[in-house]
């Protein structure tokens, strides 16, 4: 593996800047898994496909504890490794997109997001460790450009069976609960958990389909409404702007 580090970590984009946040640090051990594009992958447990693996520049990580049965996909924690003379001060900011569980470890990271923790003249003596004794804490996600989207997830047959990944959701918020609007009834129904970030419902409203979706942040628990947000004939695979941006 140590033949493919030199290409991957050069020109480092950051969508996810270091915040001031007053949220004390945790203290854990972090891995990496390996890759050859340095990027995170498309089969990982949240369900999130090619976002995945690119999102935040492929700064992503999988995770155990923090994981929470799918809740914590998307979150997004500031971590920095504690090998002396070695680590930046600032470390990386990781996404969350997949379940992992390493060596008494809370992260495991991409190749790209571990080699960020490291001073540029240092990153081959970080890969040396293998697992390296870190702290993290919950930093907001920012996605400068992007609004919330809902993603129409592969495994979905239309019209009879819908399942949708929710995409860019900013702030330090937790995705709780999915409701779709019934128009026949004229209520929310709720759609099933099916994994990690993953929701589902057979037998979808036909038309339009208007969602909403309860979140848990800064500002406690509300219900965040997308009206509309699906065509009445939606796309697997296609990613719908919702136009709604989360803080």
């Amino acid at each position: 593996m140590g033949s493919n580090y030199g290409y991957c970590f050069v020109c480092f984009i950051i969508l996810l800047p270091v915040i001031s946040y007053s949220q004390d640090f945790t203290y854990s051990r972090a891995t990496y898994y390996g890759s050859p594009d340095c990027l995170g992958t498309p089969t990982g447990a949240c369900g999130f496909g090619e976002y995945g693996r690119t999102v935040n520049n492929a700064n992503v990580a999988g995770v155990s504890r923090l994981y929470r049965n799918g809740t914590g996909c998307g979150g997004c924690y500031q971590v920095r490794c504690k090998a002396p003379n070695i680590c930046t001060d600032d470390g990386v900011n990781v996404v969350v997109t997949d379940y992992g569980e390493g060596d008494r470890t809370d992260f495991i990271l991409s190749t790209r997001a571990y080699a960020r923790l490291a001073q540029p003249n240092m990153v081959l003596e970080l890969f040396a460790y293998g697992v390296v004794d870190v702290e993290y804490r919950r930093v907001p996600c920012r996605y400068s450009g992007y609004n919330v989207m809902f993603k129409v997830h592969e495994n979905s047959r239309f019209p009879e069976y819908l399942a949708i990944v929710i995409l860019y959701q900013g702030g330090l918020n937790d995705i709780l609960a999915v409701q779709i609007w019934q128009e026949d009834c004229k209520e929310w129904t709720g759609m099933r958990k099916a994994y990690g970030g993953v929701w589902d419902m057979p037998n979808p409203p036909k038309g339009y389909i208007s969602l909403r979706f309860q979140v848990s942040g800064s500002e406690g628990l509300k219900w965040v409404q997308a009206s509309n947000v699906l065509p009445s004939e939606w796309k697997v695979g296609v990613a719908y702007d919702s136009a709604i941006q989360l803080n």
